[in-house]
C-alpha cells in the first residue's frame, strides 16, 4: 500500500510541478516519472537541511519541490 501512496503523491507532484513550470501537465506517465525522480531529490535535499516533513501534505511539498528542481536543472541541460 506504501508503493501506491508513493507513486500517487508521484503522479500528483509531478502535475503540479508541470502546471507551475509550463502551465499545463506533461500527460500521465510523465507526470508520474517526473514526480517520483522529485520525490527522491526533495526528499534528499529536505534531508540534507535538516528539514522534516511528515504526512500527506509535507510528502506532496516534498514531491514537488524535488520535482521543480528537476524541470528547472531537464531547462537548463536543454539551454546549454
Amino acid at each position: 500500500m506504501n508503493l501506491v501512496w508513493f507513486l500517487l503523491i508521484g503522479l500528483a507532484a509531478g502535475w503540479l510541478a508541470g502546471h507551475l513550470v509550463k502551465g499545463r501537465g506533461f500527460g500521465l506517465l510523465e507526470n508520474l516519472v517526473i514526480g517520483v525522480i522529485g520525490a527522491l531529490i526533495g526528499g534528499y535535499v529536505f534531508g540534507s537541511l535538516g528539514v522534516n516533513t511528515g504526512g500527506l501534505l509535507g510528502q506532496l511539498i516534498t514531491a514537488t519541490v524535488g520535482a521543480l528542481i528537476l524541470l528547472f536543472l531537464l531547462k537548463l541541460i536543454r539551454r546549454g
